[in-house]
């Protein structure tokens, strides 16, 4: 099975300052906006090239957060209110004061309604300028209704999770056909509510908060991914699920290794690669990589996106050796953990810690496979 972007990478990179500026006013000028993004884009392209990728994203600028595509896009929603969770982090001596963590949040409120398309207009431009293809993100279905849904205002519409969870699949749904019709190469579906079957403290919140038991919303979950992904099953185009334990400012919410998922999720989600988390202990072993089947790629995410401090490359290797005992070596690709800036305001570091991690990828992905493609 031919693999294809040995160096790959979740797909946002920290906005340019003057596009944080922009976007911070209370009535940006769209227009004067646009043509930042424009700008910061072509340069997030070219340094993509310089630096060896053969895939290429708009860092996501577009947008202000990694679901932000999604929840622009529809109406519906009380911005206002939000449900709350615990974030953590390695360094919390940088924890800029009165941060906020994660991407908006609301409560649906009535109906939803879509407004205009997610993605598809982020598109051409993407073909107009992309020195090779194109990878397009979007935000999983199963993102909303554990942080939209709330009882007794959401039940008078929806009359549960899994009710709210089939309306956002049929809009996820026909946004990734359109964009396999437009010709986009790779297509990733960002996932990281899957981190909650692998927590405990998680698995008992679905349980209080979705009444539900947690294996059950699992095979929810993975039914409404693949009706996703079955909508964008052309020949040539890549589908690819990243999963994470939450990524905001350099923070996390879950901790805990894939075991608890691994047979069913790698067996039953119809990708062709799993971008997984494992940069550091709260992601668990590589064990649980013996369930993937030899159809199926891992991009092992072994290099930090949240801190500055650069990896070893003899280090990277090394893990990746490791990991070929469960998964063979040319099954395999390497990326960041996560996106830089999972929300507009980025994690914390630098846009030269941030290029020195990706030329990193590419460095590693020559040594270990001989190519970056």
């Amino acid at each position: 099975m031919p693999i294809p972007y040995r160096a790959d990478h979740v797909g946002s990179f920290l906005r340019p300052p003057e596009i944080l500026e922009a976007r911070r006013k209370d009535s940006p000028n769209h227009s004067r906006l646009g043509e930042l993004e424009d700008r910061a884009i072509l340069g997030v392209l070219a340094k993509q090239k310089e630096l060896g990728f053969q895939i290429f994203t708009d860092g996501e600028f577009r947008r202000s957060n990694f679901m932000g595509d999604f929840t622009e896009a529809i109406e519906g929603v009380n911005y206002s209110e939000g449900l709350a969770r615990t974030w953590k982090t390695e360094q919390p001596d940088q924890r800029p004061p009165n941060a906020r963590l994660g991407p908006v949040r609301g409560i649906v409120v009535s109906k939803l309604r879509q407004i205009r398309p997610l993605t598809i207009h982020e598109v051409p431009f993407l073909k107009e300028h992309s020195p090779g293809d194109i990878k397009m993100t979007l935000p999983s279905a199963t993102q909303f209704p554990s942080i939209m849904f709330k009882w007794g205002t959401t039940d008078k519409f929806y009359k549960d999770h899994a009710a709210l969870l089939c309306e956002m699949v049929g809009i996820i749904r026909a946004e990734v056909a359109r964009l396999a019709a437009e010709g986009v190469k790779y297509i990733q579906i960002d996932a990281p509510r899957y981190s909650y079957y692998m927590d405990p403290k998680w698995r008992d919140w679905i349980r209080e908060n979705m009444r539900i038991e947690p294996d059950r919303a699992l095979d929810e979950a993975i039914q409404a991914d693949n009706e996703c992904f079955r909508a964008a099953r052309r020949p040539g185009v890549v589908l690819a699920i990243h999963l994470c334990r939450g990524n905001s400012r350099s923070h996390w919410y879950a901790e805990g290794g894939y075991d608890p998922i691994a047979e069913k999720l790698f067996n039953t989600m119809e990708v062709d690669r799993f971008l997984l988390e494992y940069e550091d202990a709260r992601s668990g072993t590589f064990e649980p990589l013996r369930f993937v089947p030899k159809t199926k790629a891992v991009v092992l995410g072994l290099i930090s996106s949240k801190v500055a401090r650069l990896e070893n490359g003899d280090e990277i290797v090394k893990r990746i050796e490791e990991a070929a005992q469960y998964v063979p070596l040319e099954n395999l690709a390497l990326s960041p953990q996560c996106g830089f800036a999972s929300t507009m305001e980025g994690n914390l570091l630098s846009e030269d810690d941030q290029w020195a991690k990706l030329r990193l990828v590419v460095e590693t992905a020559r040594r270990v496979w001989g190519s970056a493609a």
